[in-house]
């Protein structure tokens, strides 16, 4: 709920080309314990006193010379930085009303004014225009939010594929069809071949000296949405050498718990053994 101090310390513009009309609404207001009242007798100026102090309210009058309320309003509506029009329009002019309504006012007061009416719009108008700014605001804090959080999220993404690189020969992600998606590292030099899946299916003519058997082993943990933690594999070439690796990778999920690829790391072991 807004609390009383907020909106007796609102801030407010009364635009009339009547001096007298601008001292009788800045006493009602006074009397009722608002503190931050300014006024204008020039309507010309409304525009750039808006965007210079983003009042709360705006008190109106349609009847004016040289620029009437209704032109007011129009000037208002450029404001891009204000989604909520704060205006109250004075009127003596019943059939005003709706066209005031029509332009953007938010509520009208009538002439000649009726004191109780007068608090009793103003009061409620800020109250609403008070809940529209917290609620603005709050939105922004939360876009703020969002964005920092999934700047950090890519940061922290970042580190993690940078550690993973220089902690293994190769970095890679499988989209859910086992195509891969994204690959860190030299695996095509490192492997003999252009790798399309984990599972054994390969782009290349040198498909020859995998170890079927490990391989189909690795697919069915594949097929079954299971990680695997340093599994090694073997291919043996022309001349009897034989490269091992080694490799782990886990399954991905969605928010909504949907398989969505793999991820892991590789490394060549052969000097190892």
């Amino acid at each position: 709920m807004i609390q009383e101090s907020e909106i007796l310390s609102a801030k407010i513009l009364i635009v009339d080309d009547q001096e007298s009309n601008i001292d009788l609404l800045a006493q009602i207001l006074a009397d009722a314990g608002y503190t931050h009242v300014s006024s204008t007798l020039q309507p010309q100026e409304v525009c750039g006193l808006h965007r210079a102090q983003q009042f709360d309210l705006i008190l109106l009058d349609l009847q004016m010379p040289v620029m009437d309320g209704f032109q007011v309003m129009e000037g208002l509506k450029t404001n891009h930085h204000d989604a909520y029009l704060p205006v109250l329009v004075i009127t003596a002019q019943p059939g005003h009303k709706l066209r005031a309504l029509q332009a953007g006012a938010r509520d009208f007061i009538s002439k000649p004014f009726d004191l109780i009416e007068v608090k009793t719009r103003i009061r409620n108008m800020l109250e609403v225009r008070l809940l529209h700014k917290r609620l603005e605001n709050y939105n922004q804090e939360l876009e703020r939010q969002v964005l920092e959080r999934t700047a950090e999220l890519r940061e922290s993404e970042a580190r993690f594929r940078s550690l993973t690189e220089l902690a293994s020969d190769w970095y890679w992600e499988q989209d859910e069809h086992g195509k891969f998606s994204k690959v860190s590292g030299p695996v095509q030099e490192m492997l003999g071949l252009k790798v399309d899946t984990l599972a054994g299916q390969t782009q290349s003519t040198q498909t020859d000296g995998w170890n079927l058997a490990e391989r189909e082993r690795l697919q069915a943990r594949i097929a079954a949405r299971q990680p695997f933690l340093d599994y090694i594999f073997n291919r043996t070439h022309a001349d009897g050498t034989v490269q091992k690796f080694r490799a782990s990778g886990e399954p991905i999920f969605n928010h909504a718990l949907r398989f969505v690829g793999y991820r892991g790391v590789g490394v060549e072991i052969t000097s190892k053994f």
